[in-house]
């Protein structure tokens, strides 16, 4: 599989309350600009403060996902007079990311906003900077070592699988159906994200007595999706719902179902884009829900770093220093509140 091919999708959650927070993602065009919202109003935190030069790594802008990360992050800090942000290139693999980094890290900023390549094979990097008293804010995927990171802020996967599943389980519920079908169409298979959203989808079915009748994985894109669902649709010649753990591989999944010509069930998707939204308000697809991974978790890094960075704490908590992990939760879109969600599409 190539390094592009093994590229993290991932999506949810509500961003986090520290001064100035992102409150809009961007589109599948890696070049527009993200919306800012600014929360000043009796908040401290968001006066200008000390300088704080932040260093920000992530993989390249090849997927809308990831285009909203890079672009959020960069708002974000434009949102501050008091940030500098230093961008490195992640180059094309987890080896490449690292060589970026230790020039980064010799570059001696106040803290590093990072998106590693692989949580496992960054994890030396994290350690290096810390060892070098440079904080290292862990941007969604993990660092298996808690002394790589000052701070790890990430999307809740296992808690996709549970929403996803929690609303199919009630949909099916509702419609008495008592022993249905159910595909899944998951991404890059050997991902460990891709396992807990996985898991938490089958704990989800298990509570209403249901199980996954066929599981096709797919890849993070669009070709790959409509290949596996193409391949779902033909080992399921009747299906009652179906999960798709990501919106961008769902517009593939979506042209398969087309082409079939197949409407006798719904499907959830994974996400929260904008093209996944938008469907789900005009109600004329099988799509029905879509389950949340927010990129706004890289506008509240930013944030979360500059106050690491000033030696402060978040406004709305009693300690005086910023957590060191926050997990974001994964919601539920569907039609009666997709206006609500529609600013936070990427």
């Amino acid at each position: 599989m190539s390094a592009l091919s093994r590229r993290r999708v991932l999506f949810g959650g509500a961003a986090v309350g520290a001064g100035a927070l992102l409150t809009a993602c961007t589109s599948n065009d890696p070049g527009t600009d993200a919306q800012v919202k600014t929360n000043a109003s009796g908040d401290a935190n968001a006066a200008a403060g000390q300088k704080v030069v932040i260093g920000f790594s992530a993989p390249a802008a090849d997927h809308g996902w990831i285009a909203a990360i890079t672009n959020n992050a960069k708002a974000q800090a434009a949102a501050y007079t008091d940030v500098e942000l230093k961008t490195v290139e992640a180059g094309a693999d987890a080896a490449a990311q690292r060589a970026a980094l230790s020039t980064l890290i010799a570059q001696k900023p106040n803290v590093i906003v990072m998106l590693p390549w692989d949580g496992k094979e960054l994890n030396a990097a994290g350690l290096e900077a810390m060892k070098a008293g440079i904080p290292v804010v862990n941007l969604d995927r993990a660092f298996p070592s808690a002394a790589a990171y000052r701070l790890q802020i990430k999307g809740d996967n296992f808690g996709m699988g549970l929403a996803a599943g929690q609303y199919i389980g009630e949909q099916l519920k509702a419609k008495g159906v008592s022993n249905p079908i159910i595909g899944e169409i998951p991404g890059i298979d050997s991902l460990e994200l891709t396992q807990e959203r996985t898991q938490g989808f089958n704990n989800a079915l298990a509570v209403y007595g249901f199980k996954v009748a066929n599981r096709r994985p797919a890849e993070f894109t669009a070709d790959s999706g409509q290949a596996a669902a193409t391949a779902l649709l033909q080992a399921l010649p009747k299906m009652d719902a179906v999960w798709n753990h990501d919106d961008d591989q769902g517009i593939g999944v979506l042209a398969a179902i087309k082409q079939a010509n197949r409407s006798e069930f719904f499907m959830v998707g994974g996400a929260g884009s904008k093209a996944a939204i938008d469907a789900i308000a005009a109600d004329n697809s099988v799509l029905k829900a879509t389950v949340t991974y927010s990129p706004s978790m890289a506008s509240s890094a930013i944030s979360l770093a500059r106050l690491i960075g000033q030696g402060k704490g978040m406004s709305d908590l009693v300690e005086l220093q910023v957590p060191k992990e926050i997990t974001l939760a994964s919601e539920t879109i569907t039609k009666e509140n997709a206006d609500k969600y529609a600013k936070l599409g990427f």
